[in-house]
């Protein structure tokens, strides 16, 4: 018996992994993130399974039901939403199932800044322009920064922003990164990424309180910061030497040089 720890993608129910598809319509034992996980996707466990919604349960009676799953028999999905590598409370659940020597296999899911990216048809790293991305978030009631991961230490590196978690905190976001970035930095907000429900909210660094709270976003949101999200930026600058006239000359001036040396050896 194995927990597959799976994930379930941003939203849409066909962003799952094949993998993961696959895995939740063998397994009898489903858990998952009633709030987050999309309802389409417990249609893929088989007839009969046992399907558990976590969404207001704490650690101890989360891994009960695997124990008992694990007793009977039975492999157990644990559906996570996005990636399981990110913000899933994914540790302290495999230290407990290690604890009792339940096996944990982890399928990976499409994470919601790429699922935002693509909702915003846009490239995080921009040739010339952004080759850096921080996926990070701000500090909550529930779980504080490390020390060194305060968002007004992260913001003086300049490189694009990833911040999961956060919408609600919009003025605190604000307040650590207009030193650094300044009041007219580009911002993209996606909440609820590739579900019907999805918004964009795109504005200066400064306007991004007052335009969440008129879009009513407060939560399920990535809020991406930085000069990659400026739709004027240079083609001189941004367009990548792979594609370049510049590169395909010198391939070709490779190739003719590896051509000649074969002809005189």
């Amino acid at each position: 018996m194995t927990v597959y720890v799976i994930g379930a993608g941003p939203g849409a129910p066909d962003l799952i992994t094949l993998r993961g598809a696959q895995l939740l319509k063998r397994c009898r034992t489903c858990l998952y993130a009633g709030s987050l996980v999309p309802a389409e996707l417990l249609e893929l466990c088989p007839p009969g399974a046992t399907l558990i919604d976590t969404a207001r349960m704490p650690l101890a009676q989360i891994v009960s039901h695997i124990v008992d799953a694990h007793t009977a028999g039975d492999d157990v999905a644990r559906l996570h939403s996005g990636d399981p590598s990110l913000y899933s409370a994914m540790t302290e659940q495999r230290r407990e199932l290690a604890a009792h020597g339940i096996p944990v296999e982890v399928v990976p899911g499409v994470p919601a800044f790429a699922a935002a990216a693509a909702a915003l048809d846009a490239e995080l790293t921009v040739p010339g322009v952004g080759q850096s991305l921080l996926i990070t978030r701000v500090s909550t009631l529930s779980t504080a920064m490390p020390h060194g991961e305060e968002l007004e230490r992260l913001a003086a590196t300049g490189i694009t922003l990833a911040l999961h978690l956060a919408a609600h905190r919009a003025e605190e976001i604000v307040d650590a990164l207009v030193p650094h970035y300044g009041p007219r930095c580009p911002t993209a907000t996606v909440a609820f990424a590739t579900r019907a429900d999805q918004q964009i909210v795109r504005c200066p660094l400064a306007e991004l309180p007052g335009a969440l709270e008129a879009a009513g976003i407060r939560r399920t949101a990535v809020i991406f910061v930085g000069r990659v999200l400026d739709p004027n930026v240079h083609p001189e600058v941004s367009d990548s030497y792979l594609y370049s006239e510049a590169r395909m000359t010198k391939l070709r001036a490779d190739e003719h040089r590896d051509d000649k040396l074969r002809d005189d050896g």
